[in-house]
């Protein structure tokens, strides 16, 4: 999420974002054990910028794929 709002409104706005990624995910495959998802708000931007461009580079989902049989 952007700084703009309550730390509790980014952080629910981030875990819904964080679930439609999830449901996404899962929908096209992907067994729901090997997910996990975590909000942080405005806690970590991706963009730490304040900017109309960075508050639109943060707010979106971020995947990060570790490890796994090859």
């Amino acid at each position: 999420a952007d700084e703009r709002g309550t730390r509790e409104y980014n952080l629910a706005l981030g875990a819904r974002r964080a679930n439609s990624v999830r449901e996404f995910l899962v929908s096209h495959g992907v067994a729901a054990a090997r997910i996990s998802t975590v909000s942080f708000g405005k806690e970590r931007p991706i963009d730490p910028g304040t900017s109309e461009d960075s508050y639109q580079r943060n707010r979106n989902g971020h995947t990060v794929i570790t490890g796994g049989a090859r």
